[in-house]
């Protein structure tokens, strides 16, 4: 029996409007596991539409209490099921099951963060003048589209939804149609909890792109969380700028690993290599560029190598698997085709990936690729390549280090290897990025802030000020007077 995600439109699962559904197929041989119901554009709008009604209602919007206790059960609900939700993440997106076990844990941790907080979205009041009072009250903004990628479907969702709940929001989701299946289940177990009022939640997958540009360019959207790729974004930007719609934008990423002279490289070139494979290098954070101090280059080169030759590569289920397979066939070819210029341009290539046969030869396996390179303005260099693809660079000072880790478009994160305190400080400050990780790299939890410089993107998710993009301040002003004292 195959496993079918309905729309959830005004508290109700239902199919599409036009009875469409398409495929859901398992990364890792091409054979289907479901089917999703594709929206049309009315079906959008009806979404749209109940957010709205149940936005202007005070049940939601001025509840905090409710909303905390909603997200609380739901994660509840999740904690319950999580097992099998990792499965099934593990068999719609491809990832090693651990990195799925470990995604949900990260996104029932999240709901609970943004459970607490949901109670505690503080303004403030100044007395500007002799009785004259001005609060500042922070209200949520309104209908927020949520617009999900397929790398990391549950987590980010959840890092977008739940700070939106937590404001007072209601939500119109929009899955990838590769990711269709789990994000639906995620939101179903939210959409079963007691007390949730009908249109707070909105789910409407779709197979082409009606339905992410309504929600882009509807007036009766109010807010737009997205996380993808930097042309989509920039897409959005546009189609957003009649609105005036307020946008939380986690967009593309060149992150660079910088690896000085006094680093235990034995140690670090597993870490570094896991960074790299995470999601099969199909995460926007993934270790791409490593710089390395001259004196320790080749030291890097054999120790990276080695390891990156041996992760195992397999179907995500398969027992000690490390890297599962890219998303679908289509993206696959592309991939591959950029690795392979990408080889055929460096200067060096230490390892070849290749596209892997066998009895992998029906999913979208792809091994890793190690090449050296010193120009750090070719394309392969700038551009992010989503696999797994890592560039070795060396440098003789950290001045040259920095200024080669700044030298790109994006701005997302970063990681420092040193032993040195002071260096390890002062070079996360000269960064030019939203996060910088020291001894450590891919760590990113509820509590802090994530999101980029530059073409990186706008706004934070995760951490408090996640909170910013979905509320508005509004100044109310009053002239109450003064109690004069007696006279005499």
């Amino acid at each position: 029996m195959h496993a079918t995600a309905e729309l959830l439109i005004d508290g109700r699962w239902m199919p599409a409007s036009q009875g469409l559904e398409v495929p859901s197929l398992d990364p890792a041989n091409g054979s289907q596991i479901g089917c999703f119901s594709a929206a049309t554009r009315a079906d959008a709008e009806a979404a749209i539409s109940a957010a709205r009604r149940a936005f202007e209602k005070p049940t939601w919007a001025q509840s905090p209490r409710l909303r905390q206790n909603v997200m609380n059960e739901w994660a509840s609900r999740l904690e319950h099921k999580a097992e099998a939700l990792a499965q099934l993440l593990t068999q719609e997106n491809g990832k090693v099951i651990a990195q799925s076990r470990g995604e949900l844990m990260g996104a029932i941790s999240e709901i609970r963060y943004y459970a607490g907080l949901a109670r505690h979205i503080p303004g403030h009041v100044l007395e500007v003048e002799p009785g004259v009072f001005s609060t500042m009250l922070k209200e949520p903004a309104g209908v927020a589209g949520i617009i999900v990628p397929w790398n990391a479907p549950v987590i980010l969702l959840i890092r977008s939804i739940t700070p939106a709940l937590a404001a007072g929001c209601t939500c119109v989701v929009k899955p990838a149609p590769q990711s269709a299946l789990i994000t639906a289940a995620v939101i179903r177990e939210l959409a079963d909890v007691t007390g949730l009022p009908p249109g707070v939640v909105n789910l409407v997958s779709e197979q082409g792109h009606d339905v992410a540009q309504l929600l882009t360019s509807s007036p009766e959207v109010d807010v737009v969380s997205f996380t993808g790729s930097n042309l989509t974004g920039q897409r959005i930007m546009a189609a957003a700028a009649p609105t005036m719609k307020k946008l939380s934008l986690e967009l593309g990423g060149k992150s660079c690993c910088l690896v000085f002279e006094d680093a235990d490289i034995d140690h670090i070139a597993p870490q570094l290599a896991a960074a790299a494979t995470v999601i099969s290098g199909q995460q926007c954070t993934a270790a791409r560029r490593v710089l390395v101090h001259a004196s320790r280059y080749e030291a890097m080169k054999k120790a990276l190598a080695s390891a990156l030759a041996a992760i195992k590569v397999a179907p995500g289920n398969t027992p000690g698997a490390q890297m599962g397979p890219l998303i679908d066939l289509s993206t696959t070819e592309l991939v591959q085709r950029r690795i392979e210029q990408a080889m055929d341009d460096a200067d060096e290539v230490i390892l070849r990936g290749q596209r892997l046969g066998g009895n992998l030869r029906l999913g979208g396996f792809v091994s890793p690729t190690l090449v050296a390179h010193r120009d750090a303005s070719a394309s392969f260099v700038q551009e992010e390549i989503f696999g797994p693809l890592v560039v070795l660079e060396k440098f003789e000072t950290e001045t040259e280090a920095v200024a080669r880790a700044n030298h790109t478009e994006f701005g997302l994160s970063a990681s420092v290897w040193t032993e040195q305190g002071a260096r390890a400080w002062r070079i996360a400050r000269a960064l030019r990025n939203g996060t910088v990780w020291i001894n450590d790299h891919n760590k990113l939890c509820a509590e802090a802030e994530t999101g980029g410089y530059r073409r990186s993107g706008l706004g934070r998710l995760h951490g408090f000020d996640a909170l910013i993009d979905f509320t508005e301040i509004k100044h109310i002003y009053q002239n109450v007077g003064v109690l004069e004292p007696p006279k005499g």
